[in-house]
This record gives C-alpha cells, sequence and structure tokens, in this order.
C-alpha cells in the first residue's frame, strides 16, 4: 500500500486516534511511514501539539514543533467550523486545486506508506462547491472509514460507505472508534455493520488511554488494509 485516506462519518469520531495508532503498528514493523493532516480548523498555535498533526507528528516520532505541523498541516485555521467558514472568517479561501495538488506531490515522491488525513466527515465543505469526496476522489487513493459507537451511527456509516461506492472508491475497511459514554456496546454496533455493510470488514477499536500500537485491533486492521 501506498497511500491510504482516512475519512469519517462526522467531527471527533476518531480520525486521528486511529489515524495514530495505525502509525505506531506500521513504525512497529519497521515501514517507512509518513502522515499528512493537510486541513486543520480550530487551530490554536499555542497548542499546536495537541492539534490532530501534532498527534500525528507524535506518531511519527517528530517532534510537534511550528515547522513540523506547517510540513504536514499547509492549510490552518483557527476557527472550530467547517474549512470553508474557517477561511472565510479569515478572509481566505481553501484553494481546492492546491490542496490536490499537494498530496499528489507528497504521493509521488513518498517511498513507503502516506497516510493522509481528511478534516470532518467524507461531505464536509472545502469551498469552490467541493467536498471532501471531491477531494478524496482525486487523489484516487484506497480509503479507510472512521466511525464511532454512539446511537444513531447505523445510519451515518452506511450512508457514508454509500457515498464512498458511489463515488467508485476502494474502502478497504470499517474502523468503529469506541464513543465515550455510549450507551451502544462497541461489539453491538461491529456486529450490526457487518451485518448491513455489504461485505464490508469492520473493526472495532476499544478505547484506550492512547494509541497503542500494541493492541491487536490495530495488527488487524493493518492487516486489512495491506
Amino acid at each position: 500500500m501506498g497511500a491510504l485516506f482516512v475519512t469519517s462519518t462526522g467531527t471527533d469520531i476518531g480520525k486521528t486516534f486511529v489515524s495514530a495508532g495505525l502509525i505506531r503498528h506500521w513504525r512497529s514493523e519497521g515501514r517507512a511511514v509518513d502522515a499528512l493532516k493537510p486541513v486543520m480548523s480550530g487551530y490554536e498555535p499555542r497548542e499546536a501539539a495537541a492539534s490532530d498533526a501534532g498527534c500525528l507528528l507524535r506518531a511519527l516520532g517528530q517532534e510537534a514543533n511550528e515547522e513540523n505541523i506547517a510540513r504536514i498541516a499547509p492549510w490552518r485555521y483557527r476557527a472550530p467550523l467547517a474549512p470553508d467558514l474557517a477561511a472565510a472568517k479569515e478572509n481566505r479561501a481553501l484553494d481546492v486545486e492546491a490542496l490536490v495538488g499537494f498530496c499528489r506531490e507528497r504521493m509521488a515522491t513518498h517511498d513507503g506508506t502516506l497516510l493522509i488525513e481528511g478534516v470532518g466527515g467524507v461531505m464536509v465543505p472545502l469551498g469552490d462547491r467541493k467536498t471532501v469526496l471531491d477531494w478524496v476522489v482525486a487523489l484516487a487513493a484506497p480509503v479507510l472509514l472512521v466511525t464511532g459507537s454512539y446511537l444513531g451511527t447505523i445510519s451515518h456509516t452506511l450512508t457514508a460507505l454509500t457515498v464512498l461506492e458511489l463515488a467508485r472508491l476502494d474502502v478497504r475497511a470499517i474502523a468503529v472508534s469506541d464513543t465515550a459514554g455510549s450507551t451502544v456496546a462497541l461489539d453491538d454496533t461491529v456486529a450490526t455493520l457487518e451485518r448491513f455493510g455489504k461485505g464490508m470488514p469492520v473493526v472495532g477499536i476499544p478505547r484506550l488511554a492512547s494509541a497503542d500500537a500494541d493492541h491487536p485491533a490495530f495488527a488487524a486492521l493493518a492487516t486489512l488494509l495491506d
């Protein structure tokens, strides 16, 4: 596998947690791996280390400083809004063609596994009437769909999966990141998605103190993605 695009059913679902766990697992196997989080909203420079890009950098074994943040996340906005709205708050616009070009250049030059983490859910607006889905289609990279175990996730997940499949994207697996305080058990969510997901592999990721590379869930997920 060269590149992998990680998208989700929404915001704060667990994309970064799952991505970091995969990165640590791949590194433990001796793989050459890098990651991108090209677009971030709700970014506070004073808390860069706690940002999504900061978490990915720590998983890569790199310092979460401003230089490294800029390397993997060029489009950063302060407002915790969809990227098009967050950019407008700063009198800016997100150039989707430039975003796609940035990712394609990294995909062409990185010798190993490149994880590209999207922003929000698969239909989040980026700008120029483009969404995350348009971004993924332009890259034509395999996709990992991350979802939660909260009540209502089945409909959200199957809707996102249908959209991705209608776009003829190569969805490799669904990762269910256990939602804190959910009234629905993680195993029940996984079992239901297995029944309704038309054969799509589903892996449950339990809540952990950190994205532990040794947890068998990440190993199982990585096997499905290869």
